[in-house]
């Protein structure tokens, strides 16, 4: 099934407040590009079903969380979260 992917404000803010403090801001283009392409396919599969019917999916170094209306095909991001990577020894 096909889903129409939208972002909410607050995440598009928060995506937005995220690249511009990247240090390597390809990297998060380049997963927030291949979350949205996934979310268009598979989103009623992908990622952790959480308790409040949300869904979070992880693709390193964002967190998305999202809802699934499947009657209108539609994703609506709700949230973004950057993921700080493990610190090297």
């Amino acid at each position: 099934m096909k889903y129409t992917v939208a972002s909410s404000p607050f995440a598009d803010y928060q995506l937005a407040s995220i690249w511009l403090r990247a240090k390597n801001r390809q990297q998060v283009t380049d997963a927030s590009n291949r979350i949205e392409s996934l979310l268009k396919q598979d989103a009623d599969r992908l990622g952790r079903l959480r308790p409040d019917g949300l869904r979070a999916l992880v693709l390193f170094p964002l967190v998305y969380t999202f809802e699934v209306s499947p009657d209108d095909c539609r994703v609506t991001v709700l949230s973004i979260r950057y993921l700080e990577p493990p610190e090297q020894p």
